[in-house]
C-alpha cells in the first residue's frame, strides 16, 4: 500500500513539474513572439482614401497616397495590386527606412465617363502585410464640364 502511495507522489510531483514547464515555454514563446511584432515596419498614410470629386474626361489621373515608416524595421513593399487595369500604381522598390517618407503614385485612366470607386492593396513585409487604399470620384464628360 504504501508503495502505491509512493507511486502517486511521484505521479503527481512529475505532472507537476511538466505543467510548469509547459507554462515557462509558453510564456517565453508569447513573449518572443511579442519582441518580433514590434521589430516590423509601420506604415502610416497622410489618408488612406483619395477622393478625386468632380474631374473632367482625360484630365490628369495622378494622384499620390503620401506614407512613413512608423516602425522599427524597414517596410520593403513587394507588390501593389488594383482592382483593375484603369488605375495603374508606381511604387518605391526600395527599403523605406523607419522614419522616412516615401510615396505611392496611382494613375485612374480619366478616359471612362461616371464615377468609379477603386481598391488598391499594398503587399508589403510591414506590420499589416496587406494595406487597403482607395480612390473615388466622378468623371464628367468634356462637353458637360462648365467653363468659366
Amino acid at each position: 500500500m504504501t508503495h502505491q502511495v509512493c507511486i502517486k507522489k511521484q505521479h503527481r510531483t512529475h505532472h507537476f513539474i511538466s505543467t510548469v514547464i509547459l507554462c515557462f515555454t509558453l510564456l517565453f514563446s508569447c513573449t518572443n513572439f511579442a519582441q518580433e511584432q514590434n521589430d516590423l515596419g509601420v506604415f502610416h498614410f497622410e489618408e488612406e482614401v483619395i477622393d478625386y470629386g468632380d474631374i473632367a474626361q482625360n484630365d490628369n489621373g495622378v494622384r499620390t497616397f503620401k506614407f512613413t515608416n512608423r516602425g522599427r524595421a524597414p517596410i520593403v513593399i513587394s507588390k501593389v495590386k488594383t482592382t483593375c487595369g484603369c488605375t495603374v500604381p508606381t511604387y518605391p522598390k526600395q527599403a523605406i527606412l523607419p522614419g522616412e517618407t516615401a510615396s505611392i503614385d496611382i494613375k485612374y485612366a480619366t478616359n471612362r465617363v461616371g464615377t468609379f470607386s477603386k481598391t488598391i492593396t499594398v503587399m508589403s513585409n510591414a506590420d499589416e502585410p496587406q494595406k487597403k487604399l482607395r480612390i473615388k470620384g466622378n468623371v464628367i464628360a468634356n462637353n458637360k464640364v462648365a467653363t468659366n
